[in-house]
């Protein structure tokens, strides 16, 4: 008897939660959402390695039988990938900094201001998230291309530096509920020592907000990297991406191999390595914020009141 209890309790657990088969199931759930997400990521991979043999042959099917880099060759100058890489970071990486820096003025300020319809507001704010782009796509674009904007970065850059980039309502919540979690009596304590807004804004908020910062701009980099309607629209041909490139990779690698010597017939090795080197920057980016973030939230550890 003693020993069905040992073993059912180490099974079980005290809690359920903790028990042996609870864990055994958390991992092979964890397992299959893994495996979910990064299947596609080493099928691209694996194919990208591959020369038109190791593709026709049905005996191959994830480790080459040679390591063929010529695709990643072929796919970078389709690209063009130096220059527009700079093209794209130009309009993903400065709007997603510009619009962290300026939606977390607007959450501090619903979280710590009182103000006439301040909750009106923040539900107008939330509001802008749920309507479709689609329908202010029109009126923006009109407004735009009359204040001789669209072709040009500045269209994709100064709607963030309004507060109106890609999923700004989304983040101006996260702040705000970060903020409303600092504890006031930090903001209090300040006061009476003599320090203004700003100060406890730049020397208290901030530092205390570090994983908000991190969370909003890694979405925000991501949402920015990975769109292609408003690219397409406000900058059309004037400048090229390499989400836009990718897009019409086809048709580029056509034009190009047409023109040029050394280009093999398009297949999906080349295809899969355009889209690895496209991915490329934002899996970069990901990985070392996401050791950045960990550790902010170590070392914060700010509880509210």
């Amino acid at each position: 008897m003693l020993i069905s209890n040992k073993l059912k309790r180490k099974l079980l657990g005290r809690h359920t939660t903790d028990g042996l088969l609870m864990k055994i199931f958390m991992y092979l759930l964890l397992s299959a959402i893994g495996y979910i997400f990064l299947f596609p990521l080493f099928y691209m991979l694996s194919n990208s390695l591959k020369d038109i043999d190791d593709l026709l042959n049905p005996m191959v099917i994830w480790i080459p039988s040679k390591l063929f880099t010529t695709n990643y060759q072929l796919a970078f100058k389709t690209l063009n990938y130096v220059p527009t890489l700079f093209n794209s970071l130009k309009v993903t990486l400065i709007p997603a900094l510009a619009q962290t820096i300026i939606v977390s003025f607007i959450g501090y300020g619903f979280a710590r201001f009182k103000f006439p319809f301040k909750k009106l507001f923040l539900f107008l704010i939330l509001l802008s998230y749920i309507i479709p782009q689609q329908v202010t796509m029109i009126p923006k674009y009109m407004l735009f291309s009359d204040l001789k904007l669209t072709g040009k970065a500045i269209s994709i850059v100064l709607p963030a530096l309004l507060g109106q980039g890609v999923n700004s309502a989304i983040f101006v919540f996260i702040f705000y509920q970060f903020f409303r979690m600092v504890p006031k009596s930090l903001d209090e304590a300040a006061l009476i020592d003599g320090a203004n807004r700003y100060y406890i804004f730049f020397k208290i908020a901030i530092p205390l907000s570090v994983p908000a910062y991190i969370t909003s701009f890694l979405f925000s980099f991501v949402w920015y990297w990975n769109e292609t309607y408003i690219s397409s629209i406000f900058l059309g041909e004037s400048v090229s991406t390499l989400q836009l490139n990718l897009v019409s990779f086809t048709i580029l690698y056509e034009s190009l191999s047409s023109t040029t010597q050394g280009f093999f017939s398009i297949n999906e090795g080349i295809k899969n390595a355009g889209t690895i080197l496209v991915i490329l920057p934002m899996l970069i980016v990901y990985f070392v914020l996401q050791r950045w973030f960990v550790e902010a939230i170590d070392k914060t550890g700010v509880t509210g009141e």
